[in-house]
């Protein structure tokens, strides 16, 4: 129980609650299980990237790509789909396209050694331009009717796809607490020279996190698709942002080694509701800018905690070294006094 109450997740399912609750305590029609139903199944999307963004920040990495690559997997499914391609095939390119733009992440930060942050920004320049050739700079759209009603699928008020999404964030959640290789992302993200001297695979796990990411920003790019109906050359730009913070906000360190994929599903829950929050608070501030100023404000508060965290452990270590010092200096007295 003391080690659930310390959970970082528990933590940021807290801060949603008593958010969702003032609002609710502001305009009770907030609180409406058809609202709450409509603001979780509008977070599948935002569920799968930052369940694909997690991968890579707890290996302490960051991927400013996120919107890029989502946009070209929406673009590459959607353009096969209008084109009458079968369902399984366009979901099939679009995970090898998220796959293959994570591997690519992946190598130019391994063995070309370009911090993830500038490789990214590179290749997220490259995908947006990719996008416009690959769409001739106008609209996918015509997407058949069957397709965008497999979104509107329920059970019990929640849809196929947020449940979907729930199963891709448990079976996360699994693989990085039950698999040798899944702690291994953790690992590198804490320490990357011991994970080495513990012949740990670093190159490896951090290019599998981008794999991995590619292929739920993919999937999230295909769920897409049959939520919104239509593809624009500017698909997902923006959603890097909301991805990151939404790990940030579930508990996810910056610094690396530390979070979980439920943190992560938790801080988007979060994203997706701040703009239905906002209207129903009547207010006419942009969601981005909230989305900005969270972001800003956790990693100030991370990075505090992290600090407050080495400093209490070095009190530690040095009242440790004087304890033992001490027990050395007595021992050596009694034994002169025996003498």
């Amino acid at each position: 129980m003391r080690k659930l109450l310390k959970a970082r997740e528990l933590t940021s399912f807290s801060f949603v609650l008593i958010l969702f609750i003032l609002v609710g305590v502001v305009n009770s029609g907030f609180l409406a299980p058809e609202n709450l139903l409509l603001t979780l199944n509008s977070s599948v999307v935002f569920t799968l990237l930052a369940a694909g963004t997690a991968f890579i920040i707890i290996t302490g990495e960051i991927d400013v790509s996120i919107g890029a690559v989502m946009g070209l997997c929406a673009a590459v499914s959607a353009s096969m789909i209008r084109d009458g391609a079968p369902w399984p095939a366009a979901a099939a390119a679009a995970v090898l396209t998220g796959i293959a733009c994570g591997a690519i992440n992946g190598a130019g930060l391994v063995f070309v050694k370009i911090p993830s942050i500038i490789m990214t920004l590179g290749t997220a320049g490259i995908i947006r331009g990719l996008i416009y050739v690959y769409t001739g700079g106008r609209w996918v759209e015509n997407i058949p009717a069957g397709y965008k009603a497999a979104s509107q699928a329920s059970f019990l008020g929640v849809s196929f796809f947020y449940w979907g999404a729930l199963l891709v964030v448990i079976a996360g959640i699994l693989i990085m607490t039950r698999l040798r290789q899944g702690r291994y992302f953790a690992a590198v993200g804490d320490n990357t020279a011991c994970a080495t001297l513990l012949g740990i695979p670093v190159r490896f796990t951090k290019i599998l996190a981008f794999i991995l990411a590619g292929a739920l920003y993919a999937v999230a790019g295909l769920m897409f698709v049959s939520r919104i109906g239509f593809v624009t050359p500017m698909v997902g730009s923006g959603y890097e942002m909301k991805a990151i913070a939404a790990c940030v906000l579930g508990g996810v360190s910056l610094s690396g080694g530390v979070g979980s994929l439920a943190g992560a599903a938790i801080g988007a829950l979060f994203m997706a509701s701040v703009g239905r929050i906002l209207v129903f608070l009547n207010s006419t501030a942009d969601d981005d800018v909230i989305t900005g100023v969270m972001l800003v404000v956790i990693v100030v508060a991370d990075a505090l905690l992290q600090q407050r965290a080495v400093e209490k452990a070095r009190r530690q270590r040095l009242l440790a070294k004087t304890n033992a010092s001490m027990n050395i200096s007595s021992g050596e007295n009694d034994a002169t006094i025996a003498q």
